[in-house]
């Protein structure tokens, strides 16, 4: 198999785990709303989130190749919502909580994602 076919196989089986995933979701969702949803709802759902993700790997990869880097850490990620004050918020807590649980397990560092939230 060609890395080619490889990746297009790959790209497959995270766009049906997408799918499946927003199914879920969706369906849970409507249930709680005690309505249904079409799978041509969920699937054009799904190439919709698709698309967005693409769109966000470009822009997060840009922003760690910019920084003369060939990672992507916290901070793309944090670059990534400056926009939306709301969304920066919760992730800047969610970073934190999560550097707090890695130095309280007994890790000091950079924890697992090797990034660091900037205030």
């Amino acid at each position: 198999m060609s890395q080619q076919e490889g990746e297009d196989s790959a790209r497959e089986k995270l766009k049906a785990s997408l799918w499946f995933s927003i199914g879920k979701l969706v369906d849970e969702e409507a249930g709680l709303l005690n309505t249904t949803a079409t799978p041509q709802f969920i699937g054009a759902m799904s190439e919709m989130v698709w698309a967005q993700l693409e769109t966000v790997a470009i822009d997060l990869e840009a922003f760690s190749r910019h920084a003369g880097r060939t990672t992507i850490t916290t901070d793309d990620v944090l670059l990534m919502t400056r926009k939306n004050e709301a969304l920066q918020g919760m992730m800047r807590d969610f970073i934190e909580g999560e550097k707090a649980k890695t130095l309280t397990a007994g890790g000091k560092g950079k924890g697992k994602s090797g990034g660091r939230a900037k205030k």
